[in-house]
């Protein structure tokens, strides 16, 4: 399937470079004259899908969890520590290469296929190994990317640090605890009668929920579930101590990404990318530290920083090609860590689910560029509304039932939010049309872009085009095409203009020769919905384009803002599809124009889908038929 315009030239990507020890003499200057030189051991304990605001530590309506507290008296807490994505495996992508995911292409979750590394740079742990680290991982891995057989020593559900060959060596372990994972929310009806430990009536919900006592019980069977992780990290804690090891050695403590109640995971809110983190620090290494213990910091730390951190730690020259920059060890000053104010955020699709939004956070403002805004935010995920809590807010929608905030999750979105965080934690006023605010919107708009075009972000490629041109080299792929990425971001910008200075520029672009310009055209059409009225008869000539998605992308325009019959033209284009992430990207429009605008499809033109491609029997495509043909 060769169907991306050739560029005009290629670039090519930095010269090879290596890792090696560095710096030892500073090291063992940290540790005491009596003890011979050494290098910290490194330990992370994550819990999976917890925000931060889940914890009393970083916020008094959350829960207590006096081991973590602990670490943080003995070390440092991290108020503003990011995840750059909302979900598990583009998450952990970047805490363990350093690298942006739509850069490297490992923004999609669950991947179709794992994208190879960028050239001469390794998973992070590889580098401590070959400089003498025993690395382990216990034991979720969960990479978008290709591993090498070089990152860990061991990573297993028996991987620990006691295994090490020599017990003189330095280590870096990881420690994944899955007891607050989003599956732990997948109760039924019948366990509502289980006690908590957390009084329901105690818990302060988020301004957006509906205040039911279902919601009220979900809360607090999840402050249970924090105050289970915490007596698993004292257990590591122990550990440590057990094999007097807990003064050479770092334990970060942190979340995998947000979550996990509903309008978290799989969000750019706060509630789906601001994690706890806290660092103890080691007695005989507190230099590396460089600040006092029981301390607080609001500088921005985020996941691309969490590798280059490690080795900085352990005394590491930060490989060429990474993102990230360290917020402690030898090249991290302290000072300049706290005037850190920044972080991106980005959400792409996540299991069955396509959408496409990018954050930037300065300070107290966050700004959100949704590209498909006319995708509500609760939009069917199978696997999200095995969670009763998901269930009633959405039958609370059918029944017109919710007022207020709580009505936004199932609307359209503005095609850009402003939030002052400051006043509003829940990021609920958008100030995006308040013309106090336009000025700090346009600086924070022009900035986004300016870092989406400068990556480049892969993912205006689009997934159905990436498996096929991408595959060998994504990075590369990424820098010979920046020419063409950045028109279809400006393409679908128009959008953003008032529709008078916008639709010239979309009625261009929809004659361009390349169909991926058209596509975003006609992105930007949805967007501007009932303004691009104008342009329908130019649109409804692409229901017969030789690309099938741009024909997609026209019958989602039209089977909303128009009376003209696009079924032949869809059922047409799902026999087209040629890969799998296409046929994906065509059913999550059916799916939005069946939920939300009582597009109706018939369930016996989905029978020959799959025979027709070859598809994963226990794939997205499967679970979004299953969906369709309310199998579930």
């Amino acid at each position: 399937m060769t169907r991306f315009i050739p560029p005009v030239c290629f670039s090519t990507v930095a010269a090879s470079f290596a890792v090696g020890l560095v710096l030892l003499a500073q090291l063992s200057a940290t540790v005491d004259a009596a003890d011979p030189p050494g290098r910290p051991n490194i330990v992370w304990i994550m819990s999976e899908d917890n925000s931060a605001d889940y914890l009393r530590h970083f916020d008094p309506a959350g829960a207590p969890a006096p081991n973590i507290e602990a670490l943080a008296a003995h070390g440092v807490t991290f108020d503003r520590a990011f995840s750059n994505a909302p979900v598990c495996s583009v998450a952990r992508t970047t805490l363990i290469t350093g690298c942006y995911a739509p850069r490297i292409g490992t923004q999609f979750h669950r991947r179709h296929v794992a994208m190879p590394m960028p050239e001469d740079l390794q998973m992070f742990p590889a580098y401590l190994r070959a400089a003498g680290y025993y690395t382990t991982n216990n034991s979720k891995e969960d990479y978008n990317a290709v591993k090498g057989s070089d990152v860990w020593s061991d990573s297993s559900r028996k991987a620990s640090w006691r295994n090490r060959p020599d017990q003189s060596m330095p280590f870096f372990h990881v420690q994944t605890f899955a007891d607050s994972h989003e599956s732990r929310l997948h109760f039924g009806e019948a366990q509502m009668t289980e006690p908590t430990a957390t009084d329901p009536a105690d818990v302060k919900l988020q301004d957006y929920f509906p205040d039911t006592p279902l919601f009220r019980y979900t809360r607090a069977r999840y402050h249970d579930r924090m105050m289970k992780i915490d007596e698993l990290v004292g257990g590591v804690i122990d550990q440590l101590r057990e094999d007097d090891q807990l003064e050479n050695t770092f334990v970060f403590y942190f979340g995998d990404h947000g979550g996990v109640l509903p309008r978290s995971k799989g969000y750019l809110y706060e509630s789906g990318l601001h994690v706890p983190l806290v660092v103890r620090v080691p007695d005989r290494f507190q230099s590396l530290a460089a600040r006092e213990l029981g301390s607080r910091t609001n500088g921005f730390v985020e996941f691309v920083d969490f590798g280059p951190t490690v080795l900085s730690l352990a005394g590491l020259e930060q490989p060429e090609g990474v993102d990230g920059k360290p917020f402690l060890g030898i090249d991290a000053d302290p000072d300049k860590v706290d005037r850190r104010d920044e972080t991106l955020g980005y959400a792409d699709r996540f299991d069955e689910k396509y959408e496409l939004v990018r954050s930037l956070r300065i300070g107290d403002f966050k700004y959100i560029r949704n590209f498909e805004s006319f995708y509500p935010d609760g939009l069917q995920n199978n696997y999200r509304y095995k969670c009763l809590a998901y269930q009633q807010w959405r039958e609370l929608h059918q029944q017109g039932k919710l007022t207020g905030a709580a009505k936004q999750f199932y609307e359209a979105k503005a095609p850009e939010a402003l939030y002052d965080l400051a006043a509003d934690p829940y990021e609920i006023n958008n100030l995006w049309s308040n013309p106090e605010h336009a000025t700090r919107l346009k600086m924070m708009r022009d900035q986004l872009d300016d870092r989406l075009k400068s990556l480049p972000d892969l993912s205006f490629v689009i997934e159905a085009v990436m498996v096929d041109e991408a595959i060998n080299n994504p990075t590369v792929f990424g820098e010979s095409h920046s020419g063409q990425i950045t028109k279809y971001i400006d393409t679908v910008n128009l959008a953003l203009l008032p529709s008078e200075q916008a639709l010239p520029g979309i009625q261009a672009a929809l004659e361009d020769a390349d169909p991926w310009v058209r596509y975003w055209a006609l992105v930007a059409c949805s967007s501007l919905g009932e303004a691009a009225k104008p342009l329908t008869p130019a649109i409804e000539k692409f229901l017969v384009d030789v690309e099938p998605l741009v024909v997609i992308r026209a019958v989602e325009y039209l089977a909303v803002h128009s009376d003209i019959d696009t079924k032949p033209f869809l059922y047409r284009s799902l026999e087209r599809a040629t890969n799998e992430p296409e046929l994906l990207r065509m059913l999550n429009t059916i799916v939005f124009l069946r939920d939300f605008h009582g597009y109706e499809v018939d369930p016996d033109k989905f029978q020959f889908l799959p025979v027709l491609l070859p598809i994963d029997p226990k794939g997205e495509v499967i679970r979004r038929l299953q969906y369709l043909k309310g199998e579930i």
